[in-house]
């Protein structure tokens, strides 16, 4: 059905349901008046259903309006604020039913009380914009929150990895030849592909591959290196495996027309991740690491690199599977950049399993703690190094520790850039029986907050800026502690 169509459908079932409490009446009493069923009229109340000409004739007549009254696309005062609702992005394009939300169900909610529920969604809608909350970072929370929802695990599209591997007779491991995922798409899937110099075109640091649809022409740029240009390749047969047709074309991401598409680079994505790096020896190695006793970055770095060069695939992956496989809810990773000749450091992505964990990206041009061992690693990373540590992160205002594992490098192809990938795991009774080197001595426990202007460590030697949000928090503090002393006065005196 098109969104016009179901555009449609809905203000008819809203005018219905409109006209029909006027008079106070149930269902049952419509149903009666008219000879039309319950269920059928529920069906149309709730926008499933549009009844046929001699249906609405019969249902005018027995309401007292007019015929007009209910076709009409336009909502009289009462329900004006819900055509913004019906006609946005949002409501037109997120799939509801990801989240088990069913869409008749928030209809009904909304035209219960379509003034209140739109001053509420008005008010969120001007807190975005205050915050800088555009569209696409609105959809990209979505996405966030869908994954979070699944513990960013998702075992048909596991399953389907497996499938294909068999199909092919690949090994999923390092050597994974980017040749074979090549012969595949264009044998199986009929594409061409070229690699191509895009710097006469000024898009040599930011663009690593153009597909052109109208002729599965995937355009390669041909400073990529293998690691990336097997995981673009195998994303390449995701699109096609997973039969994603509404999908970015250009990679890095660029635009994009709908959540649908974002959704579907993700399950790309996924699908390029789990076929690059094997669920079963990830689980393997992973379980190994954790039960050594102590703290020791080679034995990380040795852990990724027997897996892939590249960090960041591998960090993502660990999200995969530690919460469903080795049973660790609560967790966060992170990637922090930082531009060349700048000392700004922003999170350019994050997800947070089980529920949003301490640490997490703030959108009003707040310093992060400086004390994060992926904040400091970026600082200390000299050109052309990787550098790997960890620590344990105590959050003293929340009372909670983290162990802490971080990554940096030169980001391998943009201007300059550094990044930090890391990852999180919330140190809690299940997590250190779990985990044998926490407290290993190479593995400090470092004071830190969230952002210098949230934070409360007053001996700080990195603060970037005074905390200011905090001292507003005790200003109010101290004048509510005042007003209670004024009223105690006054009741004495009486």
């Amino acid at each position: 059905m098109n969104a016009e169509s179901d555009f449609i459908k809905t203000v008819f079932g809203l005018k219905l349901k409109q006209q029909r409490q006027k008079k106070n009446w149930s269902l049952q009493d419509l149903a009666v008046k008219t000879g039309l069923s319950k269920s059928y009229l529920n069906e149309i109340e709730n926008g499933k259903k549009y009844p046929k000409h001699d249906k609405i004739i019969q249902l005018s007549e027995s309401l007292n309006c007019t015929f007009d009254d209910l076709v009409s696309t336009k909502l009289d005062k009462s329900l004006a604020p819900f055509n913004e609702i019906l006609q946005s992005d949002f409501f037109k394009e997120v799939p509801l039913d990801l989240f088990g939300i069913n869409k008749n169900n928030l209809i009904s909610i909304i035209s219960d009380a379509p003034k209140k529920v739109t001053a509420f969604i008005n008010a969120l809608i001007e807190i975005s914009q205050n915050y800088n909350l555009g569209k696409e970072r609105f959809y990209f929370a979505v996405l966030r929150s869908f994954q979070e929802l699944y513990d960013n695990y998702f075992p048909e599209i596991e399953e389907k990895v497996q499938l294909f591997a068999k199909e092919h007779q690949l090994k999923l491991n390092k050597n994974l030849n980017p040749e074979i995922l090549q012969n595949i798409l264009v044998e199986k899937f009929n594409y061409i592909i070229q690699s191509r110099d895009f710097e006469p075109y000024g898009t040599s640091t930011h663009l690593r591959s153009l597909f052109i649809p109208e002729k599965k022409l995937l355009l390669l740029n041909i400073k990529l290196e293998k690691d990336q240009k097997t995981f673009i390749l195998a994303k390449e047969i995701a699109f096609n495996v997973l039969e994603l047709k509404n999908r970015p074309n250009t990679y890095s991401w660029l635009d994009f027309g709908s959540f649908e598409e974002i959704l579907n680079n993700f399950y790309a994505s996924y699908f390029a991740g789990a076929l690059l790096i094997s669920k079963d020896q990830i689980i393997e190695n992973t379980s190994d690491f954790f039960l050594q006793n102590s703290w020791k970055p080679k034995n990380f770095i040795q852990l990724i690199e027997s897996f892939t060069n590249s960090p960041e695939t591998f960090y993502y992956r660990l999200t995969n599977v530690l919460s469903s496989e080795l049973g660790i809810k609560d967790l966060f990773y992170l990637c922090l950049v930082k531009k060349k000749n700048s000392d700004k450091i922003q999170i350019l992505k994050e997800l947070h399993l089980n529920h949003q964990q301490a640490p997490h990206a703030n959108a009003m041009n707040e310093h992060y703690c400086r004390r994060w061992i992926a904040v400091k690693n970026l600082q200390d990373l000299r050109e052309n190094e990787t550098l790997t540590d960890a620590q344990i992160s105590h959050y003293k205002d929340q009372g909670i520790s983290y162990l802490v594992i971080s990554t940096s490098q030169k980001n391998p192809f943009s201007d300059g850039s550094n990044r930090s990938y890391c990852l999180g795991i919330l140190l809690n009774s299940q997590t250190i029986k779990k985990i044998n080197f926490i407290k290993s001595p190479s593995l400090p426990t470092i004071n830190v907050g969230v952002t210098c202007e949230s934070c409360s460590i007053a001996d700080c030697e990195v603060r970037q800026a005074p905390p200011v949000r905090l001292e507003k928090e005790y200003f109010n503090q101290s004048m509510k502690s005042s007003i209670e002393k004024i009223r105690k006065e006054i009741e004495s005196e009486n």
